[in-house]
């Protein structure tokens, strides 16, 4: 279900449908009709206004379907009225219920199920006038916090009692991953951010030579994964494969998803991956760069890659207004260019440096090797080339 207010317009409601389409399937459902409302500003009861209710009503009725998704978000009372409206057992349930549906299903290790579970909650809690109206009544006596106190103000101060158990939790696993950052301080560090589907994991695996989830379904990834990669002539770096970004994701999600997230904003050189074959390709690339300003990365730390031109048949495109590098990561086009690019900014970065020695190197390698950080070593007939960083 979507809906055309004043400042969208149709043919952007359509686009935004598709990828909604393209969430449901990945949540395991199958999308049998759409229906587009066309309004000045949401209706306070139903978001769509009555009318459009019953026609949606009888849509769902006539395609048998058992679930209703909005790509607008709604209120818990907006959900409940909707409901209302709808034929027995049909939900009703936005595009955020939908993300958070597929993040419950990808959750593996302890950091992103404690942040999918902060985000559940955080989104259950203002629509517990919906799910919970039946034990909306006044509870008191022995055991409960104060006569008059409602059973839904109790269900409320228990989410938000655990909704803080958890953010203490994933502060707990973000110290423990600043230390295992600090180990590898000394190593350049590159993220691939993008938007979801971009092929993070599939250049994730060919910069890392390591196998991954490689899946065509969106938000394959939840956890930032970080391995070594060779960037040629010896240089050394750490790469991360994050989470994937996509349009109108809640800012409740975004702030669950901040510590896996802060790969990208401490890696000292960002791949802003775009998957140049979709039509709306340079929506994504805005998408993204709006989540990255958000963390306080500066567009100066990224590199726009421009993925899967093995779809395109011809050039891939180019921006005049920053640096781009086009590639396919499926079978592996332009993958040399890309190294050498990051080989580039690694050098440029500060504290790195390359010190040449003679043949024998001599007590000035020596010294070299004991203060510095060496990130690479090469041997010539002229001598012995070092790539250090300042301590």
């Amino acid at each position: 279900m979507g809906v055309v207010l004043r400042a969208s317009s149709r043919a952007t409601v359509e686009a935004h449908l598709d990828e909604l389409a393209q969430l449901v399937d990945t949540a395991g459902g199958v999308e049998v009709a759409r229906l587009v409302q066309e309004r000045s500003s949401p209706d306070p009861a139903t978001f769509i206004g009555r009318g459009k209710v019953g026609e949606l009503a009888e849509l769902v009725k006539a395609q048998g379907a058992t679930l209703v998704v909005f790509d607008d978000d709604i209120s818990g009372s907006q959900v409940r009225h909707l409901e209302e409206g709808m034929p027995d057992g049909v939900k009703v349930v936005d595009r955020a219920g939908v993300i958070l549906d597929i993040f419950a299903m990808r959750a593996r290790s302890r950091e992103a199920q404690t942040q999918v579970e902060k985000a559940q909650l955080s989104y259950l809690v203002s629509r517990l006038t919906r799910r919970w109206v039946h034990l909306s009544r006044q509870a008191g006596g022995i055991g409960t916090r104060g006569v008059g106190e409602t059973q839904l103000e109790t269900d409320k101060r228990l989410i938000r009692k655990r909704i803080g158990v958890l953010a203490e939790r994933l502060q707990e696993i973000e110290r423990e991953r600043s230390v295992q950052r600090s180990r590898r301080e000394a190593m350049p560090a590159v993220a691939l951010v993008g938007y979801t589907n971009a092929g993070k994991s599939t250049l994730f695996e060919r910069l890392t030579r390591t196998r991954t989830l490689v899946e065509d379904r969106l938000f394959a990834t939840l956890d930032a994964r970080v391995r070594r990669a060779e960037l040629g002539d010896g240089l050394v770096a750490t790469v991360a494969d994050t989470v994937g970004f996509i349009r109108k994701l809640p800012h409740h999600l975004v702030a669950s998803f901040r510590s896996t997230l802060a790969e990208a904003a401490d890696a000292e050189i960002i791949v802003h991956l775009v998957d140049a074959s979709h039509p709306e390709w340079r929506d994504h690339l805005r998408v993204g760069e709006e989540v990255l300003e958000s963390l306080g990365v500066g567009r100066e730390k990224c590199l726009v890659v421009l993925n899967k031109l093995d779809r395109l048949g011809e050039s891939a495109p180019t921006m005049a207004d920053r640096p781009t590098v086009g590639i396919s990561a499926k079978r592996g086009d332009g993958l040399d260019l890309l190294r050498a690019r990051l080989r580039e900014r690694v050098l440029a970065l500060p504290g790195i440096e390359v010190l040449r020695f003679g043949p024998e190197g001599g007590s000035e390698l020596q010294r070299a090797l004991a203060l510095e950080v060496v990130l690479a070593r090469r041997y010539s007939h002229d001598g012995i080339e070092l790539v250090v960083r300042r301590r």
